[in-house]
């Protein structure tokens, strides 16, 4: 069975599909579990909601895309809501949170440091409540691992992990697995794909960021694109292909990394063990 470790599933593209079909397709195929992480205050109840009518798993936080449009009070919020449901089985972590230093308009001086006041606010709210976070990882390793270091959490997950073996040594000395989706499926990526052959199988966890990051077989250039091919949209379903990709580089049984990384995912996310029920 396998546990997709990062799916936006309150995400628009799919209010166009039949309802909760793709979910039961996805445990068709065995997806057993998905983790759906939060990304601003708006959006907590919906998250929270998805993952108690399938019986999936959520995280709470403000994704730093959304810092600029956060308030500050929202960290108020968030540990109130933290608070309310602590003893929610299906609350797994806090997330996602983290760093974006790509999108030129977080990277001016100010929001670059309110970026980094949430981050450190969220962590302090994770060590609050004993909970691990899923972390944005996009150009910010280093200073993410600082603020680690600064505030040490009960680790947790790394995701979309696309730095250098060093750095994923870094995490993973702090607890941390690190999140491998459709992006190894493009052959270009030679230093991911690197990364998820030789890393230690105990490190990853897997997961699709659906509706983001399409896996290869998805994926529509930018002029079939402009020519009317519409986007392909990524699943919870594509998750057993996504591990296929990461057996094939490994040379492994194709089960043998579904039990690895979802027991990884159930070791880092500790309340994924818990028993909670779909309603």
């Amino acid at each position: 069975m396998w546990i997709d470790t990062h799916c936006h599933l309150d995400a628009p593209e799919f209010d166009a599909l039949p309802a909760d079909a793709w979910h039961a397709e996805a445990r068709a195929l065995g997806v057993s579990c998905c983790v759906i992480p939060a990304v601003e205050r708006a959006n907590w109840g919906a998250v929270r909601a998805l993952a108690h009518r399938r019986g999936d798993r959520y995280a709470l936080g403000i994704h730093p895309l959304c810092v600029p449009r956060a308030l500050d009070e929202d960290l108020d919020a968030l540990d109130a809501a933290l608070t309310a449901h602590r003893d929610d089985p299906h609350l797994v972590a806090v997330g996602e949170i983290g760093l974006d230093f790509f999108v030129p308009a977080l990277i001016e001086p100010a929001m670059r440091e309110r970026q980094t006041r949430f981050y450190r606010a969220q962590l302090r709210l994770a060590r609050r409540h004993g909970l691990p976070v899923i972390l944005h990882v996009r150009r910010s390793a280093d200073a993410l691992l600082k603020g680690l270091r600064e505030r040490p959490v009960a680790g947790g997950i790394a995701h979309a992990f696309n730095g250098s073996l060093q750095q994923a040594q870094a995490f993973t000395a702090m607890g941390f697995a690190l999140g491998f989706g459709g992006a190894m499926s493009f052959e270009p990526a030679q230093q991911l794909r690197r990364l998820a052959r030789e890393l230690p199988l105990e490190s990853l966890v897997l997961e699709t960021d659906a509706p983001d990051i399409p896996p290869q077989w998805l994926y529509v250039t930018a002029a079939e694109r402009a020519a009317g091919r519409p986007q392909g949209i990524n699943h919870p379903r594509e998750l057993p292909r996504i591990g296929a990709v990461l057996a094939g580089l490994r040379g492994l049984p194709v089960d043998a990394v579904a039990q690895a990384t979802s027991a990884n995912a159930r070791r880092v996310l500790p309340r994924l063990n818990l028993q909670a029920d779909a309603a």
